[in-house]
């Protein structure tokens, strides 16, 4: 198999070397080059065509939310996964909606990253298991719906149900969701209807969050 090809985008040159060497340490992953600014990052991935660019979010000059952006115009099929210290729900969800694929934060250890890229190269997103549980605390509200739902056992949802609403929690489309089970957006769609339905539920964002408060994922 061919190994996957990274792009390292971060402004800390001892951050990028430390990653570098991990993944040469592995195969099945190639490092084809290194960016210290968004900017740059979007240059060299134009060039480079990597399948995964590991993006910091906030660096000088270009951030990795705008670099996130004109990846998303210029290259839009790679992948883009954010590697950054910020937990902060909002940046999470900023750069979901802008595109990226994942989003782990650096105090991810070796074998969770190494298998983030692999998941993001298949198109899969992916996620820092803290970060997911911050999400769900930023998303809570004092709603009746919530409360509703804290009461279903997710044992009412089927199989199917249950493995939609785990790729719901980690920020798949329907597009993606149907890509991976191999199932129309709009069957998709039905079934993301039918799950906030059983769980008295109006926004997916709201499934998303009662997956992670139910180990779902």
């Amino acid at each position: 198999m061919k190994p996957i090809r990274i792009l390292i985008v971060d402004d800390h040159t001892l951050f990028r070397s430390g990653i570098k060497l991990v993944l040469q340490r592995h195969e099945g992953f190639e490092v084809v080059g290194e960016a210290s600014d968004g900017l740059e990052g979007v240059k060299r991935a134009i060039q480079l065509e990597p399948d995964v660019v590991l993006l910091d979010l906030h660096m000088p000059g270009t951030g990795g939310l705008e670099a996130l952006r004109l990846l998303m115009e210029d290259i839009p099929e790679t992948q883009v996964v954010m590697l950054t210290v910020s937990e902060d729900a909002e940046d999470l969800l900023e750069t979901l909606r802008a595109g990226a694929r994942g989003y782990l934060l650096k105090n991810i250890d070796t074998e969770f990253l190494l298998e983030s890229i692999q998941r993001a190269a298949r198109g899969e997103s992916v996620m820092s298991p803290q970060i997911a549980h911050k999400l769900a605390d930023s998303l809570r509200m004092p709603h009746k719906t919530n409360v509703a739902a804290a009461e279903v056992n997710p044992d009412r949802l089927s199989p199917r149900e249950r493995e939609i609403i785990v790729m719901l929690a980690r920020g798949a489309s329907n597009k993606e969701i149907g890509r991976v089970l191999n199932l129309s957006e709009s069957t998709i769609k039905i079934h993301v209807q039918g799950i906030l339905r059983k769980l008295n539920l109006a926004k997916r964002v709201q499934a998303a969050v009662y997956a992670v408060e139910h180990n779902l994922i």
